[in-house]
């Protein structure tokens, strides 16, 4: 007995309906996401081509490169589809591929988000995520900017990147802005944001997992692999599989440079796990 297919769509600030399994950009940069991966025409292949296996949500950043990723992206996709939703985040500062430093102040995440716009090529972005939260500015300060940025028309939702639960309960009970979306550190063996989660399933907010499949550590899990071999699937399908049976709410956004491995991923959508599996890859966490 195989489970019920996962809910395949998803709504991002109720309004911005997606395909749960995305795209992410960070793989087209290089080592430390600084410099580029590949070449430009490379990139612009794999981003197109994901766009024709059915993706709608492209998750990038300004300091993947930095800027190199928002540009290919503008290169591969614009003019962009009606129904593509382009998520960037801001407030992160790439000083080199081993080191960066948080940006909260109101005054640059506005420069950063028109920077993100001239190079997207957008009057408005979809989803527009604060990178990391700036402990030396208060949250306030910070959610207020990016409401100044929604009341412009600049970009249309907010997300928040690498926060706690009680991180993002405190910005919800500001009330500043909504918040739509979140993105954290997730998969089937790390569990550390299952608090998060359970937040996000509760208030219907998005969550992006990052590291959705273990930067590569899936692959030598025997559990994922022993399930794999039953599915006829990868150790990769398997976890992607297992984060849309797990939570409505959970929209993976799996990157890759290489037009092979994006059409592993986005396979993962038609494997069923049976309820021997969902316990199984649950143990796990």
């Amino acid at each position: 007995m195989t489970l019920p297919a996962p809910q395949e769509t998803f709504r991002i600030g109720s309004d911005l309906p997606v395909r749960r399994l995305g795209y992410g950009t960070v793989r087209l940069t290089g080592p430390g996401c600084w410099g580029p991966r590949g070449s430009d025409a490379e990139a612009i292949a794999v981003v197109r081509r994901a766009v024709e296996l059915g993706v709608t949500l492209i998750d990038t950043a300004d300091n993947y490169g930095p800027d190199i990723a928002e540009e290919r992206v503008a290169a591969a996709l614009h003019p962009y589809a009606d129904d593509l939703v382009i998520a960037t985040k801001g407030g992160v500062v790439r000083d080199s591929a081993e080191s960066w430093h948080v940006e909260g102040r109101p005054e640059r995440l506005r420069a950063m988000c028109e920077a993100s716009l001239r190079r997207l090529r957008l009057e408005r972005i979809d989803l527009y995520q604060l990178h990391r939260l700036d402990p030396g500015v208060p949250m306030a300060e910070q959610l207020g900017a990016l409401k100044e940025l929604r009341d412009a028309g600049k970009i249309r939702h907010v997300g928040l990147d690498s926060v706690t639960a009680a991180q993002l309960r405190a910005a919800l009970d500001l009330d500043i802005v909504p918040i739509v979306s979140v993105q954290n550190r997730y998969n089937v063996l790390d569990r550390a944001s299952e608090p998060l989660l359970a937040l996000c399933a509760e208030r219907g907010i998005a969550f992006l997992p990052w590291f959705p499949l273990g930067n590569g550590t899936l692959a030598a899990d025997p559990v994922c692999a022993d399930i794999a071999t039953a599915h006829g699937a990868s150790p990769s399908q398997i976890a992607l599989a297992w984060l849309l049976h797990h939570a409505p709410v959970l929209c993976p956004t799996p990157g890759t440079g290489s037009p092979a491995h994006l059409s592993e991923n986005m396979g993962a959508q038609a494997i069923r796990l049976t309820p021997g599996d969902l316990s199984r890859l649950d143990a796990l966490g």
